[in-house]
């Protein structure tokens, strides 16, 4: 236990040294001022000319909300049309993966599309190196891509002085993906090439085993997929075990680096935005705020995965290494707590060892990390989630005081706190509404399933308080863009595929739109210079409000579902 606990903490903080520097570059490329990475700009002029975006031109909120929208639009199309006829594709399909139904086909598409990657499939049998390639592994990019953009269409709406004009969504998505994403993506990838990941487009390998039997091994093209999934909070997994897998995550080496990748971005999120509006100390701010958050999380995961399970101990079995059901015996309850943490703290998913193997309160903080979703949170969009947070926070404490909130000189009136208010239901909305949907109707078949068909499909291996944890997880996890799963719940279904669908859709896109709206309110306003009774957001008495207000409201939220899934479990 002190071993970990020593071991996670270092790692904590190397990451977090790392990610400041980054942050100053981050800030540059998006300022447009010299980095050593200008030596892209040709090929980003010639993209923009082929397809005939001209990503020179300065955009409203409208205009980038359009535009947003329109090439996520057609992102959807053509991994649809791809994934439901992958098997009819000869080219990069080795092993004859048939295509997908049109349900999981949608389900997929949305799922890659909004950087949630929750996958109702298994990796290496369900998806060609076509659909691996074309479709995951460029979505992973461009998803990712999308919440970066609109992060910076809000600084910028921050840093400017009374105008409409944020910027070109175009212009910053480009940058992010070949400035940032890319090189990141081939350095993190050449390291795991280097330790053992598979990059290969053969077909599935044939090994003969000690005891002489024939073994089928999938491989493919590996490495790059996994390098961005991790970078880009994506999450999924090209084999269906995930991280888990020998071939995804040989050692601790890799394990190390793939959760170093989760964590790096957002974090350094944090610090692009204090370079590029000058409100470093508000960056600060809000950094101490989101890792105070993620240690409330992790540290209790850690104690509790470190001691071993009640039902072992009562049978006089010894647990010296704590609680090691569904964990790898290379990574231990230490790095498999940290890794779990960090995955569902942000919008990655990918996971180390099973979720559902976890004690049942170290589950419920699995939980809250995904159901407050701003404690690091997606690339781009985690920062888009604490704004919102903030916007909350000014108004409650301008309640407080007696005073009109203002949030750098700039007045919140009821519109802007209406619509942050709307953004933060919608979360617990979705998420309590469906999972109360699927439970009315698992409670109805008495095989706890549902008939679909004419054939009882069993969506849970465990009944009772565990069983409505799988699914308040599966809704909580669609609704925070997360992707990682309960694998006790029979998930392929129609049922299953078009909810979840439903909820990250609604849940990716209305949380950016939304916020853009605000920012571009907020930036046509006249700024008032700030007087002696002015909250100071840069202060860390603010942080604390901050820190209280995301703890309550979230509490609030889903403290009665947490006491009828994890909480129940546990206690009984």
């Amino acid at each position: 236990m002190q071993t970990d606990l020593i071991q996670t903490s270092l790692l904590i903080l190397v990451l977090s040294v790392l990610a400041w520097p980054f942050g100053r570059y981050l800030a540059r490329v998006y300022r447009g001022e010299p980095v050593w990475s200008d030596f892209l700009r040709p090929f980003e002029r010639l993209i923009f000319k082929l397809s005939g975006v001209n990503a020179e031109t300065s955009l409203n909120v409208a205009q980038n909300m359009k535009a947003m929208l329109r090439i996520n639009l057609i992102f959807f199309v053509w991994a649809f049309v791809l994934l439901l006829f992958q098997g009819n594709i000869p080219l990069l399909n080795p092993d004859g993966v048939p295509g997908m139904t049109v349900h999981q086909s949608f389900h997929t598409a949305v799922s890659f599309l909004t950087n949630t990657n929750l996958q109702h499939y298994s990796g290496e049998t369900g998806a060609a190196y076509l659909a691996q390639m074309l479709v995951f592994t460029f979505l992973q990019f461009v998803s990712a891509g999308t919440g970066m953009a609109a992060a910076v269409l809000i600084w910028q709406s921050i840093r400017s002085q009374r105008t409409s004009d944020l910027g070109n969504f175009y212009h910053y998505l480009m940058l992010s993906i070949t400035r940032i994403l890319l090189p990141l993506a081939l350095v993190t990838g050449f390291v795991l090439l280097l330790n053992g990941v598979p990059a290969t487009l053969e077909g599935a390998g044939i090994a003969h085993t000690l005891e002489g039997e024939v073994q089928t091994v999938a491989r493919g093209p590996v490495a790059s997929m996994v390098a961005i999934k991790q970078l880009g909070t994506n999450g999924g997994g090209f084999f269906g075990s995930n991280s888990t897998h020998p071939l995804e995550n040989p050692n601790v080496v890799t394990n190390i680096v793939e959760w170093m990748s989760i964590l790096f971005l957002p974090m350094a999120m944090v610090f692009g935005f204090g370079y590029f509006t000058g409100k470093r100390k508000f960056a600060r701010i809000l950094f101490a705020v989101m890792m105070a958050g993620f240690l409330m999380l992790f540290l209790p995961t850690l104690y509790l995965e470190g001691q071993g399970t009640n039902e072992i101990a009562a049978m006089g079995i010894s647990q010296s290494t704590g609680n090691m059901e569904g964990k790898e015996v290379r990574f231990g309850p230490g790095l498999s707590s940290l890794w779990a943490v960090a995955t569902t703290c942000t919008s990655n998913g990918s996971v180390n060892a099973m979720h559902d193997s976890f004690q049942s309160l170290s589950g419920t903080f699995l939980l809250l990390g995904m159901m407050v979703n701003a404690f690091f949170g997606g690339v781009g969009v985690g920062f888009i989630n604490m704004y919102v947070f903030v916007i909350l926070a000014v108004f409650i404490s301008g309640l407080m005081v007696g005073r009109t909130p203002e949030l750098w000189g700039k007045k919140l009136e009821s519109g802007e706190i209406k619509l942050a208010a709307l953004v933060f239901l919608m979360h617990p909305f979705l998420i309590l509404g469906f999972t109360a949907v699927a439970s009315g109707i698992a409670a109805r078949d008495p095989a706890m399933g549902v008939m679909d068909g004419g054939q009882g499909l069993n969506w849970l291996n465990n009944p009772g308080f565990h069983g409505f944890t799988e699914m308040l997880y599966e809704f909580t996890s669609s609704a925070a863009n997360n992707g990682s799963g309960f694998e006790g719940l029979g998930d392929n279904t129609v049922f299953w595929n078009l909810t979840t669908g439903l909820v990250i859709l609604l849940s990716r896109f209305i949380p950016i739109v939304i916020p853009l709206m605000i920012a571009g309110y907020l930036a046509h306003k006249k700024s008032t210079p700030a007087g002696p009774g002015n909250l100071q957001v840069e202060s860390r008495a603010f942080g604390l409000v901050l820190w209280f207000v995301i703890l309550i409201l979230s509490a609030l939220a889903f403290f009665p579902a947490l006491a009828l899934g994890p909480l129940a479990g546990h206690f009984s």
